[in-house]
C-alpha cells in the first residue's frame, strides 16, 4: 500500500512541477482567484441594497451560501483545461512516452494525474472562498453557520472530483487537445444545470436537504473515477493517433450484439432474449427490492406525516370522496380524452428517458427516476388509506390490471439500464469504452423492443378501456 501511494505521489509531483513552472497556466489561475471574490463581494452588496428596498429576507439569508457555491464553481470550470490535457496534451507535446514506459502500473499513472487535477483547482476555489468570506464580514448580511458552510464546501469538493474525473476520462479517450476542449461542454454544462438545482435546495430547502446533493454527486464522481481507472490502458493511449467515426462498423457491432446467433425472430425470442434476461437477474432483483421499498416508504410517510400537515375532518373527507366519485363517473369518456396510442407513447418515452439518464450516470439517475415513480404509487395508496378507502382494493382495481404489464416493462427496462451502467465501469481488457457502450445499448434494446414495447402497448389498452370500468365497479365500496 505504501509503495502504491509513493508511486502515485511521484506522478502527482511531476505533474505539479509541470503546471507551476508554466506562467501561462499559473497567471490566469491566480488572477481569477484574486479578482473573482471582489466581483462577488460587489454583487453581494448590490443584492443587499436591492433586498433592503424591495424585501426578500429569505433570499438574503441564503445569499452568501449561494455565492460561495458559485465562487467554487467558476475556478473549477476555468482550470478544467489542465485536467483536459493531462494525457492528450502530453501526447501531443511528445512528453508522455517516458512516463508510460516507466514501471508504474496503469492505475498509479491515472490516479497520480487525477490527484493533481483535483487538488489544483480545489485549492484555488477554496482560497477564493476564504477571500470572499473575509470581504463580506464588512457587509450587513447574515454570515452562514459553520454547519451550512461545511456542507457547501463539501459540495464544492464533490463538484471538483466530478468535473476533473470526467475531464480526465475525456483526455484519455480524445486524440487531440482540440477535441478534448470541445468535449469539455459535456462536463461544464451538466454541472452548471446541477448547480442550478442545488441553488434551489439552498434557497427553498433546509441544510439537511443538501446532504442528498452531496451524496448524489459523490456517488456519481466515484463511478466516473471507477470508469476511468477501469478503462485506462497505456497501450491504447499510445496506439491511437486519430479517431474515425465509422458508422458502418458501429452499426455492425450493435446489430451483431442485438441479433446474436439467431436466424429468425422465433430463434431470437427462444434463445437470445432469454440469455439477456438471465444476465439481468441480479439487477432485476435489486430493482424489485428498491421498487417495493419505495412504495412502502412513501405509503408509510403519507400515512404517518400527512395528518400532521392536514386536518382531515369528516367534512373534508366526505367532500374529497364526493369529488373522487364525480371524477370516476366521467371515466367513460377517458378513451375520448386520451387514446391508447398516446398513452403508449408517453410510457415508452418515459422508459427511454430513464435509459438516457441511466447511461449518463451509470444507472443512478435512471433508478432515481424509477424510485420517484414508485414513490408516487405509494403516495396515492397512502392518501386512499387516509380517506378510508382500502389500499388493497384500489391497487387491485386501479393499478394491477394494467400494472402487470406496465410495471413489468418498467422493472425489466430499469434492470437492463442498471446492468448497462455496471457494464461500463467493469474492467474488460478486450473491449474499448465505446464498444462496451454499444454492447450495453444492444442488450437494453433487446429487453425494450422484445418485451417492454409489447407490454406497454397491452398496458395502454387495458388502462384506457378496462381499468376505468373496474374503478367504477368499486365506487360503492369507497
Amino acid at each position: 500500500m505504501r509503495r502504491n501511494w509513493e508511486a502515485i505521489w511521484m506522478v502527482a509531483r511531476r505533474e505539479f512541477v509541470d503546471q507551476f513552472r508554466d506562467w501561462r497556466i499559473v497567471a490566469p489561475m491566480v488572477l481569477l482567484m484574486a479578482l473573482f471574490p471582489f466581483i462577488a463581494d460587489d454583487t453581494t452588496q448590490e443584492a443587499i441594497e436591492f433586498m433592503g428596498r424591495f424585501g426578500g429576507n429569505l433570499i438574503l439569508e441564503r445569499l452568501v451560501p449561494f455565492v460561495i457555491l458559485v465562487i467554487g464553481f467558476f475556478p473549477l470550470s476555468f482550470t478544467l483545461v489542465v485536467a483536459l490535457e493531462s494525457f492528450v496534451g502530453e501526447k501531443e507535446r511528445g512528453t508522455i512516452e517516458p512516463l508510460l514506459s516507466s514501471p508504474l502500473d496503469d492505475h498509479q499513472l491515472y490516479l497520480g494525474k487525477l490527484l493533481v487535477g483535483i487538488a489544483t483547482p480545489l485549492v484555488f476555489s477554496f482560497v477564493s472562498i476564504v477571500i470572499y468570506l473575509i470581504l463580506i464580514t464588512r457587509r450587513d448580511v447574515a454570515f452562514p453557520s459553520f454547519y451550512l458552510l461545511a456542507l457547501v464546501l463539501l459540495l464544492t469538493f464533490a463538484h471538483a472530483v466530478l468535473m476533473v474525473s470526467s475531464a480526465i476520462v475525456i483526455s484519455v479517450q480524445a486524440t487531440t487537445v482540440r477535441a478534448a476542449n470541445l468535449l469539455a461542454s459535456f462536463v461544464v454544462v451538466p454541472v452548471a444545470f446541477l448547480l442550478q438545482g442545488e441553488t434551489a435546495l439552498i434557497f427553498w430547502g433546509n441544510e439537511s436537504v443538501l446532504w442528498y446533493a452531496i451524496v448524489g454527486v459523490t456517488l456519481l464522481s466515484a463511478l466516473i473515477v471507477r470508469l476511468g481507472v477501469s478503462h485506462f490502458r497505456r497501450e491504447y493511449l499510445l496506439g491511437r493517433e486519430i479517431d474515425t467515426l465509422n458508422f458502418k462498423q458501429l452499426w455492425l457491432v450493435f446489430t451483431g450484439r442485438f441479433v446474436g446467433n439467431a436466424e429468425s425472430i422465433r430463434d431470437w425470442y427462444a434463445v437470445e432474449l432469454p440469455e439477456t434476461l438471465k444476465q439481468i437477474r441480479r439487477p432485476l432483483a435489486i430493482v424489485l427490492l428498491l421498487g417495493v421499498a419505495a412504495i412502502g416508504a412513501s405509503y408509510l410517510w403519507v400515512v404517518v406525516n400527512v395528518p400532521g400537515y392536514l386536518d382531515i375532518s369528516p367534512e373534508i373527507e366526505n367532500r374529497i370522496k364526493t369529488l373522487v366519485n364525480q371524477n370516476l363517473t366521467d371515466l367513460d369518456d377517458l378513451s375520448g380524452q386520451i387514446s391508447a396510442p398516446v398513452l403508449f407513447y408517453h410510457n415508452a418515452r418515459a422508459v427511454v428517458i430513464m435509459l438516457l439518464l441511466g447511461v449518463a450516470s451509470f444507472g443512478t439517475l435512471g433508478v432515481t427516476l424509477f424510485l420517484v415513480n414508485m414513490g408516487l404509487v405509494g403516495g396515492v395508496l397512502g392518501g386512499a388509506s387516509l380517506l378510508g378507502v382500502s389500499p388493497g382494493l384500489l391497487f387491485a382495481a386501479g393499478i394491477l390490471p394494467h400494472g402487470i404489464f406496465e410495471l413489468s416493462a418498467v422493472f425489466l427496462s430499469v434492470a437492463a439500464t442498471l446492468k448497462a451502467g455496471a457494464l461500463l465501469v467493469t474492467p474488460q481488457q478486450d473491449k474499448s469504452l465505446g464498444e462496451l457502450l454499444l454492447v450495453a445499448l444492444a442488450d437494453w434494446s433487446r429487453v425494450f423492443i422484445g418485451i417492454a414495447l409489447p407490454f406497454l402497448a397491452i398496458a395502454a389498452v387495458i388502462e384506457v378501456y378496462v381499468t376505468p370500468q373496474l374503478l367504477k365497479m368499486i365506487v360503492p365500496y369507497f
